[in-house]
């Protein structure tokens, strides 16, 4: 029965987001009272593990995702993404021009969201086809499959942090084991596949070609890594510490502080407005305005992560979490296999990677109990199963569609293809990491 009224859940949250039409935060709390309700939970109880699952879950991400956000509108506004990708296609000229945009959409995904890391790079694709005469699916999709890695596996991106957070795991070991199995899953669904992409001569339309700044006007480069790479650089630099066995001192403690995520993002933050704004003699003021306009654009985002956190809360306090452990040990199912074919097989109904995420691991999270395999390899195999195989039903399939101008059919055979890729080989290395970690 508890399976019953579960996949009944999954159903209902795909049919009111996919078929009503309804906001998946709001089907997240028609979903949540419908389970609860099917578990005989009286209405008092069911509000307040609401409440709990959607405070505890955001409390702890609201920071980052907020100051996530700031970050990637300042990194967008002033350049900086601009010069990093004007530096490498200068370092590696127009022979190597999918891995100089592959490099920097890797680059500057990691603080950008996925959409506007989307129109911000996408444009300069379109820019590039016209100047070289190369083939737009070529040179876009490796650079797309960057992009789409980083959002899938890699905090501070909303549904990896949020995941790290519903798995208990450390965001820094997530963070370094993101970047061993981001690497082979880019190559192999970017640049390898790309060479079967160069018979799709379609030119995008002329209009989306962007409108560069001027050189004088854009950031150094080294500013530009910078406000890019810190965060990664000192959430790794405090994980290695800890990991390390060093004995404490007074150097490994602003380590390990600065490594914090809340703190190595503010310190991110402070040095962008200085490097991107005030040193290029720019105002403050218009910069909180759009800093504050990014904050609006993940309001969605914060509210669907605190749906979910509904769900999941819902689930362990009807008690359907201790059954579906006690199931799924019947079943011997890995909880890796499981965490990536349920975030697959939602995503695949759903379209939304995050939903899709943050869905799966509600109902993965109570496997885990007495599990011995590490909650960031479950963070992985979960954002790759979000990723897989994105069609009509997704908003990245559209934009990908209407900016490179191909038709559905080639759509499916290019993007979707690619993010098939992406999703089966990040869930082969999370297998292979965790082969490696558990010897």
């Amino acid at each position: 029965m508890t399976f019953i009224i579960l996949f009944s859940g999954i159903l209902l949250l795909i049919l009111l987001i996919t078929w009503f039409k309804l906001n998946a935060f709001l089907s997240f709390l028609v979903v949540s009272l419908g389970i609860g309700f099917a578990k005989g939970m009286s209405v008092t109880a069911i509000t307040d593990s609401i409440q709990k699952g959607m405070g505890d879950l955001l409390g702890s991400l609201v920071v980052i995702l907020v100051i996530g956000a700031m970050l990637g509108k300042l990194i967008a506004d002033n350049g900086a993404a601009q010069r990093i990708i004007s530096s490498l296609m200068q370092l590696f000229g127009k022979k190597y021009i999918v891995w100089a945009l592959v490099i920097t959409a890797f680059i500057v995904g990691i603080p950008l969201f996925y959409g506007i890391g989307f129109v911000l790079l996408v444009p300069l694709v379109v820019t590039l086809s016209y100047k070289y005469d190369i083939p737009a699916v070529y040179i876009g999709l490796p650079m797309l499959a960057a992009l789409s890695v980083t959002h899938g596996y890699l905090p501070p991106h909303p549904s990896p942090v949020a995941l790290v957070r519903q798995y208990h795991a450390d965001l820094g070991l997530t963070l370094l084991y993101g970047f061993i199995a981001a690497v082979p899953a880019i190559i192999i669904a970017g640049p390898l596949f790309s060479m079967t992409l160069k018979k799709y001569k379609q030119k995008p339309l002329i209009t989306f070609a962007g409108t560069p700044m001027e050189d004088k006007d854009l950031p150094g480069l080294a500013d530009s890594l910078i406000t890019a790479l810190l965060p990664v650089i000192l959430i790794g630099a405090a994980t290695i510490v800890r990991l390390s066995g060093v004995s404490e001192n007074i150097f490994t403690k602003i380590i390990i502080a600065a490594g914090d995520p809340i703190v190595a993002l503010l310190l991110t933050l402070a040095y962008a407005l200085y490097a991107l704004v005030l040193k290029k003699g720019k105002k403050l003021e218009p910069c909180m305005v759009s800093m504050t306009e990014a904050v609006k654009d993940i309001a969605m985002i914060l509210l669907i992560i605190a749906g979910a956190g509904a769900l999941k809360q819902v689930l362990m306090d009807s008690g359907m979490g201790d059954q579906i452990t006690a199931s799924m040990h019947s079943f011997s199912a890995h909880p890796i296999l499981a965490a990536w074919g349920i975030a697959a097989f939602i995503r695949v109904c759903l379209g939304s990677a995050t939903v899709a995420g943050l869905t799966a691991a509600g109902i993965v999270a109570p496997m885990l109990a007495g599990s011995s395999v590490n909650p960031s390899l479950i963070v992985l195999a979960t954002g790759a199963g979000s990723l897989m195989f994105s069609h009509v039903n997704d908003g990245g399939f559209w934009m990908f569609k209407e900016y490179f101008n191909l038709s559905i059919k080639d759509t499916i055979k290019t993007w979707s293809f690619m993010e098939t890729i992406v999703s089966v080989v990040g869930l082969l290395m999370v297998f292979v990491i965790n082969f490696f970690i558990s010897h």
